[in-house]
């Protein structure tokens, strides 16, 4: 599902109005290959991306929506980046803004497919041949494969 229900729940009560919202992003690496996703509604290609449940770990929102959406299990190494995104505005006039949590998450098993509705692709990517991506998506890629130093989950 692309839009979790409770955000739905505080549409109905907030109308469009502007929704701050924890963000996870899982850069699931195998090897020197990156497991990347073209999204249905904009047909860009992504790391795995997702919306934190209330109360859930982004780390384990990472594991969570990998799953959901490509089929794959992976396990989240570290924390590598931080950030919060720009004002996203939807096609329905819907905005909302994201802390973003990019996760370098390692390849446990499972085949890439498409899983659910908010992809048209999945596909392993080599990292010195990547599709075409926004910058800000592919500097997560790169700087999540090249993270070095420990990181503290709490």
């Amino acid at each position: 599902m692309a839009t979790p229900e409770f955000v739905l729940r505080l549409r109905r009560s907030v109308g469009h109005e502007l929704l701050w919202l924890p963000g996870a992003t899982a850069v699931v690496l195998d090897g020197a290959r990156v497991l990347l996703v073209r999204r249905a509604d904009t047909g860009e290609w992504t790391p795995v991306t997702g919306i934190c449940d209330p109360g859930e770990h982004p780390a384990e929102t990472a594991v969570r929506e990998c799953l959901e959406e490509t089929g794959i299990h992976c396990a989240v190494d570290l924390l590598a980046w931080v950030g919060v995104t720009g004002v996203v505005e939807y096609p329905n006039g819907d905005r909302s803004q994201y802390v973003d949590h990019t996760f370098r998450c390692r390849y446990l098993g499972g085949e890439a497919h498409v899983a659910d509705d908010e992809s048209s692709e999945v596909a392993w990517f080599t990292l010195d041949e990547l599709p075409v991506m926004r910058p800000v998506h592919l500097e997560r890629v790169r700087y999540a494969a090249a993270h070095e130093g420990p990181t503290r989950l709490v």
